[in-house]
């Protein structure tokens, strides 16, 4: 079976990547977790690692191609598209990048369930349903919101949060989620906000959350952990599905 993942140093590898990321916009489009033509989804460009891709100002997710993400380099500086990024993507995303060697992909949204949660005081994922359980110490809490990230010092903040966790969340703001590909980056996050949504609707009912005792909550994050390879899979799956209906993101 043909996959649609990066593969190195080549022309062809980035055209893929282009089209990976592409994706992943129209995918958050599609699941609503996006908002509108803000929040940012960038990956490092294959062969290049001083460069990322990231989504212009102004573009929708729901509208997003392949040829209209950014290149953009180390220093900000535009290496491909018709403008320069929005300060606080560059800042947020480069130094994530930048600090980060296993954060190939950056992923910043505010998608509704997760960004609930951020907006309350001590709001956490809470391992109550088997969903949650893929996230069992793989998030950190950034607890103290600081405003727009528009410098290098609060990009860097942003990233020593993430410390040596792959998904952050962001107080009164939102989350981060990381991976080395757009596929394992863009299957974290489709299941973080499902088991947010999850939560969020138990909490609604006012009815104390039914927590899986702690050695339980490891053993099955282990076995999880076991079958990441999932994530390539799902990737695929939504390619597909995108190349049947809305084949335009891969141009």
């Amino acid at each position: 079976m043909q996959d649609h993942f990066h593969r190195p140093n080549t022309d062809s590898a980035v055209e893929t990547a282009r089209a990976d990321l592409a994706a992943a916009f129209r995918w958050a489009a599609r699941l609503d977790m996006h908002e509108g033509v803000c929040n940012h989804f960038s990956l490092l460009v294959p062969g290049r690692p001083d460069h990322f891709l990231i989504n212009p100002h102004g573009r929708h997710f729901g509208e997003m191609r392949a040829s209209d993400l950014l290149m953009v380099d180390a220093d900000g500086k535009l290496v491909e598209g018709d403008s320069p990024p929005e300060p606080t993507a560059f800042f947020i995303h480069w130094r994530i990048h930048r600090a980060h060697p296993n954060a190939g992909c950056v992923l910043h949204t505010h998608m509704p369930h997760a960004t609930a949660l951020t907006m309350l005081e001590g709001g956490r994922l809470e391992m109550a349903h088997q969903t949650a359980l893929m996230f069992h110490d793989r998030i950190a809490y950034d607890d103290d919101y600081q405003g727009l990230a528009l410098d290098e010092g609060e990009g860097d903040r942003l990233a020593r949060v993430l410390g040596d966790k792959p998904i952050a969340f962001l107080a009164n703001h939102g989350v981060v989620v990381t991976g080395a590909t757009v596929a394992e980056a863009f299957d974290a996050l489709y299941y973080l906000e499902r088991a947010c949504r999850q939560q969020v609707l138990a909490m609604s009912t006012g009815r104390p959350l039914k927590l899986v005792p702690p050695d339980v909550c490891e053993r099955t994050a282990r076995q999880i952990d076991g079958e990441r390879g999932n994530a390539f899979g799902h990737f695929a799956a939504l390619r597909r599905l995108l190349d049947r209906d809305e084949p335009d993101y891969r141009d």
